[in-house]
C-alpha cells in the first residue's frame, strides 16, 4: 500500500473524525450551527496539521443538503429547497449529492488553487472572473487557495479587491505555512486561525486506529518512533506509516521501523548527549561510526540532536515550558531531558548547538559524512 493511498483512504470526512485543533473545530462548528459562515478564512500553521482537510470539511458542511436549517435565512432564499429539517447543525452528512460530489472532487463549485504554481496576477484575475458567476449547483462557491503566501504582490492586490466586496455566495479559505509573508491587508479581511503541531499522544492514537483497520500489528515503541519523526504533523505521520506498511508485514517491529526510516530514535539522541556531558570522546566517536555503518542518515541525526537540544535548553530555562516545546513527547523523555539539563551549562549548550548546526550543513557535502560530527565531538569533549 502506498502512502498516498493510505493518506487519502483515512482523510477525515467530518469534524468528528478530525484529530487535534480542537480550538479551531469548536469555533467553526459553532459558527456553522448559528448560520454565521464567514466570507473569508485564513488558516496558518506548519505543514501537515490539517489546514486543507478542515478547509474541505468546512466547504462540505456549508453546502450539505441534510444539515439542519441555520437560524439566519440564506440570502438566495433557497434554504428550504436545499436543506432538510433533520441532521446535524454543523456536520456534513457525507450522503447527500453535494457531499458526495465534494468527496469525489467532482464539484465545479469547489475550486482549489495551489498558489505555488499560480503566483501571477492573471491567475487571480481569472479567479475574480469566475466569482461573478453564481454556483452551478451548491449553495456556496468555495475557493481554497493553498500556500497563499507565494502569490506575487500584484496578485495579492487583485485578491484584496475581491475580498473587500465578495459576492454573498462566495467563501474564501486561504492556507499558509508562512503567515509573515501574507500582507496585513489580506489578514485583516479574514477570520484567522492558528493551527498547532499535534501532540505525540494524538498522533499515536490516530495511527493506532489506522493500523487496526488495516489488520496490521505494530509495536508501541515503533508507533512512538513514527510519531516522533513526524514532528507534530499528522500527514507526515500517515505518510511514514504508509511507507512502513509497504513491507506487507503483519507484525512490524521497532527494528524494522528504524531500518526503514533511516534515522535513530530519541534514545540515540539521549545517549549521544550523555557522551557529550561525560566528555567521552571515544564513546561518542564509536557511536557515530556505528550509526554510519548501520546506514543511518547522519545529517538527519544532527537535525534530531539540534531539535532535542533546543527542547533541553527551553526546559532548562523553565520546566513549565514543556507544553510549549515538547507537546509530542512522553513524560519519561521530558524527565530525562530535565535531568540532563542539570548537568550541562547554558554556555556549553549554546556552543554545542551552534557546532551541530554547522555540522548538519557540512555533512551533505563531506567526503566522510561522520567527519563533521567527529570534529564537534573533539571540540566539545576537549574543553
Amino acid at each position: 500500500m502506498s502512502e498516498l493511498v493510505l493518506y487519502r483512504k483515512y482523510r477525515p470526512q467530518s469534524f468528528a473524525d478530525f484529530v487535534g485543533q480542537e480550538h479551531i473545530v469548536k469555533t467553526i462548528t459553532n459558527a456553522l450551527a448559528m448560520g454565521r459562515v464567514a466570507h473569508a478564512y485564513l488558516f496558518c500553521g506548519p505543514r501537515g496539521v490539517g489546514k486543507t482537510t478542515i478547509a474541505r470539511i468546512l466547504a462540505k458542511a456549508a453546502n450539505c443538503e441534510n444539515r439542519k436549517n441555520p437560524p439566519h435565512p440564506f440570502p438566495h432564499q433557497v434554504q428550504d429547497r436545499l436543506f432538510a429539517k433533520g441532521g446535524s447543525s454543523f456536520e456534513p452528512c457525507n450522503k447527500c449529492l453535494a457531499c458526495q460530489e465534494i468527496n469525489q472532487g467532482k464539484s465545479l463549485d469547489i475550486i482549489e488553487i495551489d498558489a505555488a504554481s499560480h503566483t501571477g496576477v492573471d491567475d487571480i484575475r481569472e479567479l475574480r472572473d469566475g466569482i461573478r458567476f453564481s454556483p452551478t449547483r451548491l449553495r456556496y462557491k468555495v475557493f481554497i487557495i493553498d500556500e497563499v503566501h507565494q502569490l506575487s504582490k500584484a496578485a495579492f492586490n487583485a485578491l484584496l479587491k475581491t475580498l473587500e466586496e465578495p459576492p454573498e455566495y462566495a467563501i474564501f479559505i486561504l492556507a499558509t505555512t508562512e503567515i509573515h509573508k501574507v500582507p496585513e491587508t489580506i489578514i485583516s479581511r479574514c477570520q484567522k486561525f492558528d493551527f498547532h503541531r499535534l501532540s505525540m499522544e494524538k498522533i499515536i492514537e490516530r495511527l493506532a486506529k489506522i493500523v487496526k483497520s488495516e489488520g496490521v500489528k505494530i509495536e508501541k515503541p515503533a508507533l512512538e518512533m513514527v510519531a516522533m519523526n513526524a514532528e507534530g504533523g499528522m500527514r507526515d505521520a500517515e505518510s511514514l506509516l504508509g511507507q512502513i506498511m509497504a513491507l506487507q508485514d503483519k507484525n512490524i517491529t521497532l527494528g524494522e521501523v528504524k531500518e526503514i526510516l533511516g534515522t535513530p530514535d530519541i534514545a540515540a539522541a539521549i545517549e549521544m548527549i550523555n557522551f557529550f556531558i561525560a566528555k567521552d570522546a571515544k564513546g561518542a566517536v564509536m557511536f557515530i561510526n556505528k550509526l554510519q555503518d548501520d546506514g543511518y542518515d547522519l545529517a538527519q541525526f544532527a537535525k534530531t540532536l539540534i531539535n532535542y537540544l533546543r527542547k533541553l535548553m527551553i526546559l532548562k530555562i523553565d520546566s513549565d515550558l514543556a507544553k510549549l516545546v515538547a507537546p509530542e513527547m512522553a513524560e519519561e523523555y521530558i524527565k530525562i531531558i530535565l535531568e540532563q539539563g542539570q548537568k550541562i551549562s547554558f554556555e556549553d549548550l549554546n556552543k554545542l548547538m551552534r557546532l551541530l548546526i554547522s555540522a548538519e550543513n557540512e555533512i551533505k557535502n563531506a567526503a566522510l559524512p561522520q567527519l563533521p560530527l567527529e570534529l564537534v565531538i573533539v571540540e566539545i569533549t576537549n574543553n
